[in-house]
């Protein structure tokens, strides 16, 4: 049977007014507050380049396009605008799926970046073990966060909401209950974590509901508080550097230059949906292209041509 087209349907409602019952159905949809929030926070960034105060069924593609020019004038970066677009392609579907309007935007292309990591020095600094004697319940919890995003890269939002009954010491995981794509997620802990944990969680001591990494008045730590709580810590180290994403850039460098690791596991590791954004950490940490470079570099092989000949004829010394 043929397809319908769906009927368009006649709206007098500006384009904010129609974006607040985008929200509205995402929300009733169970997306995430923060994703809610992103979506909200874009639009505005939107709305200085866009006449959204428009009713949204006049909205056409040359306004789009302007758009996007009135972006790039005002020197807006290009992933910032690939982020923008994101959100407005997602509002333009949702119009489209409700038969309010027939536009559609193309992503916006970004640059590509390649992602800071925290260096193998600052690591051992940071992974250096405060005294015990001396130093504060945060500063010590401060030191068990970094060695746990060393150990597996996973979000600021999955710690905080770690229990003490998701570690599994004895099996060497923890499984994370609250995740970015409400996946459950196992992480594994190396020997060394092990025992870290071990020795935190006798001090940290709680009920098995209580979350594993507390403030000192054994609550759940807000997501300010643990952003702050590293800052303070790594500049009491000596570090400019004070990003808690950061580490899981660096633990996907590190897994897959270092260790050797490979995409499928690194996947399941971060937690991604997909293999996307893998890839990307792939194609940006490339440990396959720095491996045996010396066998193929130019610059090498002529080192090497130049010191075999000097070996053959000594006089030219």
């Amino acid at each position: 049977m043929k397809k319908m087209p769906k009927i368009r349907m006649i709206t007098r409602e500006t384009a904010t007014e129609t974006f607040e019952r985008f929200l509205l159905t995402k929300r009733a949809h169970g997306i995430k507050t923060k994703t809610v929030d992103t979506y909200s926070q874009h639009f505005h960034a939107i709305s200085k380049h866009l006449d959204t105060s428009r009713e949204v069924a006049e909205m056409t593609s040359e306004d789009l396009q302007n758009m996007i020019i009135s972006m790039q004038e005002s020197a807006l970066s290009p992933n910032s605008i690939k982020s923008y677009t994101i959100t407005l392609k997602a509002f333009l579907s949702w119009c489209n799926s409700e038969g309010i309007t027939n536009l559609n935007i193309a992503k916006y292309k970004g640059e590509e970046t390649i992602k800071e990591t925290y260096t193998d020095e600052e690591l051992f600094i940071l992974l250096q073990k405060p005294n015990m004697k001396k130093c504060s319940f945060a500063e010590y919890r401060s030191w068990v966060i970094i060695n746990f995003l060393v150990n597996c890269g996973c979000r600021a939002s999955t710690i905080r909401y770690i229990q003490n009954r998701d570690v599994d010491l004895d099996s060497h995981v923890i499984y994370a209950r609250h995740t970015k794509n409400r996946k459950a997620l196992v992480i594994p802990l190396c020997s060394e974590m092990v025992l870290v944990l071990r020795e935190y969680m006798k001090i940290r001591c709680g009920e098995p509901e209580d979350f594993l990494f507390c403030n000192e008045h054994g609550e759940q730590l807000t997501e300010n508080a643990l952003r702050c709580s590293i800052v303070v810590y790594n500049r009491r180290r000596g570090l400019q550097k004070t990003s808690i994403h950061l580490f899981r850039h660096t633990f996907a460098r590190k897994y897959l230059i270092d260790c050797g690791g490979n995409a499928f596991t690194l996947q399941k590791l971060l937690g991604h949906s997909t293999l996307d954004m893998t890839k990307h950490y792939c194609e940006i940490f490339d440990a396959d292209i720095a491996k045996n470079f010396d066998s193929f570099s130019p610059l090498e092989q002529m080192k090497a041509s130049k010191s075999t000949k000097i070996q053959m004829n000594p006089k030219r010394r």
